[in-house]
């Protein structure tokens, strides 16, 4: 397998706010702090991969806006090859992520920039995809890109891992073409129609939509740790315990990581017990990239 990863997706400018709790409807709740940082599932995806000493190209696009040039820059200096990030007139696309103190997060975002990401520019990287081992997608650019995407990663001969969030219906033909679909406890629900409360309902589900989609599948349950599903195998990876600052950008961590062992030809749970140390590491630190681990942070 090429060792190399090609992340096609979205950058966003995170606004962060530290709160005691949600506010209640009308009321103005003063928060414990603020902190500003890049992200963005496909920005964060790749700096995690790059963190790791993986080669990672990032495709996607930016605003002309004061945030523009700050995540490429971000990117960049994490390691993430952005000579295929574009610019495009007005904004990029933002999030607004509020971090309650039980570690819990509640956020929104801005598509922005994010929604001008074109078959051009999948078109355009297809040279770094031939040499790319894994191409990691998410659901923050247009479906009809994401659908076209996966299709020229496969001709490239990617193995294509979707992280399926937010949750949005995609053609199941689509989602058949992926090698390794990722999703939270709230996805899953919605792809499964099925509540998941419990480790042994996502093991249910799991077999169900691996079964359903013919690949691999992994459940990420926050705290609780992972299910995941390996050519047959179901296996449950539970959490570290660690005392969380704050968990923006801990998913991401996680696929970063995955992706990276699964490019040092690890098998995929073993991927999974990898990527459960670097996403424990990075809910112990402020913002998303910043807080995402080195290979000698886990090492």
């Amino acid at each position: 397998m090429n060792k190399k990863i090609t992340v096609i997706g979205s950058l966003n400018y995170d606004v962060i706010l530290k709160i005691p709790r949600l506010p209640f409807k009308g009321e103005t709740l003063t928060a414990n702090g603020a902190a500003f940082s890049a992200g963005g599932k496909g920005a964060n995806q790749a700096v995690q991969a790059a963190k790791l000493k993986t080669p990672t190209y990032m495709v996607g696009c930016v605003g002309t806006d004061a945030s523009a040039d700050f995540l490429v820059n971000t990117a960049k200096e994490y390691g993430v090859n952005v000579d295929y990030i574009r610019k495009v007139p007005g904004s990029s696309g933002m999030g607004v992520i509020n971090a309650v103190e039980d570690g819990s997060v509640y956020a929104c975002i801005v598509r922005g920039a994010n929604f001008e990401v074109t078959k051009e520019d999948v078109d355009n990287a297809m040279p770094i995809l031939k040499e790319s081992g894994v191409c990691i997608l998410q659901n923050e650019i247009p479906v009809e890109i994401i659908v076209y995407a996966i299709d020229k990663a496969k001709e490239a001969g990617c193995t294509v891992v979707l992280n399926a969030a937010p949750a949005i219906e995609l053609p199941e033909e689509c989602l058949s073409k992926v090698d390794i679909l990722v999703v939270n406890e709230v996805e899953a629900e919605f792809y499964c129609h099925e509540k998941i409360d419990s480790v042994e309902k996502a093991k249910t589900e799991i077999k169900k939509m691996a079964e359903k989609y013919n690949n691999n599948v992994i459940f990420t349950l926050g705290k609780d740790g992972a299910v995941a599903y390996e050519n047959g195998t179901i296996e449950f990876i539970p959490a570290m315990k660690v005392d969380a600052i704050e968990t923006t950008g801990a998913g991401d961590s996680y696929i970063g990581a995955v992706s990276h062992s699964i490019i040092e030809g690890k098998s995929l749970i073993e991927a999974c017990k990898f990527a459960t140390k670097c996403s424990a590491i990075t809910v112990c630190r402020m913002g998303a990239q910043p807080s995402m681990p080195t290979l000698e942070d886990v090492e």
